[in-house]
């Protein structure tokens, strides 16, 4: 059975403007929507792969985790040796670096200055102030955070070389 329908010229008339005004709207709707960046998986993975590698070079067992820009896991690396708590201190220092845009050394100084907006931040799960998590950038852009765990002091220079090894694909 075929249905038919019959319109008047107003009808057709009011149907044609209002499909010219959706028409605009989307078309404005489309001009406002925002664009960004993802870190693919397989960067991600170089990261922290080479985190980990590197601080096993130098005599450490490490945990390395790479988060995406709405601070989720990608990658989560419990290398060889690397104690159970090393995975989840990692994983907080790559969202603390995403969340606030800084290495979190530099958030644990703030820290340690006693700012009074940081001692609050703290309070808020994930976030941590301990050296060892960078955020990651795509020229001005923040995509990510990575973060390792398992060695004194020397974190922060492990997630730096996974960085180093992906920074062509970060341009």
């Amino acid at each position: 059975m075929k249905a038919v329908f019959l319109q008047s010229a107003g009808a057709r008339a009011g149907i044609g403007f209002a499909g010219i005004a959706f028409g605009g709207l989307l078309s404005h709707a489309r001009a406002e929507l925002l664009t960004h960046r993802d870190l693919p998986y397989a960067v991600a993975l170089t990261i922290a792969q080479t985190a980990v590698e590197s601080c096993m070079a130098k005599g450490y067992p490490e945990s390395a985790v790479v988060v995406d820009r709405d601070g989720e896991t990608i990658v989560s690396i419990r290398g060889d040796g690397a104690g159970p708590h090393t995975v989840e201190n990692a994983r907080r220092k790559a969202y603390t670096a995403l969340s606030f845009h800084i290495s979190t050394t530099e958030y644990a100084k703030r820290f340690a200055d006693n700012n009074p907006v940081v001692r609050q931040q703290v309070t808020l799960p994930n976030v941590i102030a301990i050296p060892g998590g960078l955020p990651i950038k795509v020229g001005e852009e923040f995509v990510g955070g990575a973060g390792a765990s398992g060695s004194p002091g020397v974190d922060e220079p492990c997630v730096q070389a996974g960085l180093d090894k992906v920074a062509d694909q970060l341009r």
